[in-house]
């Protein structure tokens, strides 16, 4: 029941915005952010001390450029920018596709 409430708005997110079919097998729960955060934890996790939020920023991207070559393609990633601009639209922005079309 929790797992189905955890993911119950991205997936009505994805719905409106007409790209579930398109990438909700992968964005309909946090999964793959939360292995993000759990590797970046395991990481930078025991530091106590940091002396200022550019030491944090740096260890915080050093950290993801580890993890990076670990994680998985997201499947339907062919499509994100479909889904990107499914936002640009529901936030009333131009697409950038649109933009690139113009420039062409």
């Amino acid at each position: 029941m929790r797992s189905l409430q955890e993911g119950l708005e991205e997936t009505l997110t994805l719905h409106r915005l007409g790209v579930f079919a398109l990438l909700g097998r992968s964005l309909k729960t946090t999964n793959c952010i939360e292995s993000i955060n759990a590797g970046a934890e395991e990481r930078c996790g025991r530091i106590d001390y940091w002396k200022n939020s550019s030491q944090r920023q740096r260890w915080l991207a050093a950290s993801l450029l580890d993890i990076e070559p670990r994680l998985n393609k997201i499947a339907g990633h062919i499509h994100l920018s479909r889904l990107r601009d499914a936002i640009a639209i529901e936030l009333n922005l131009k697409p950038l596709t649109e933009i690139y079309n113009q420039a062409a």
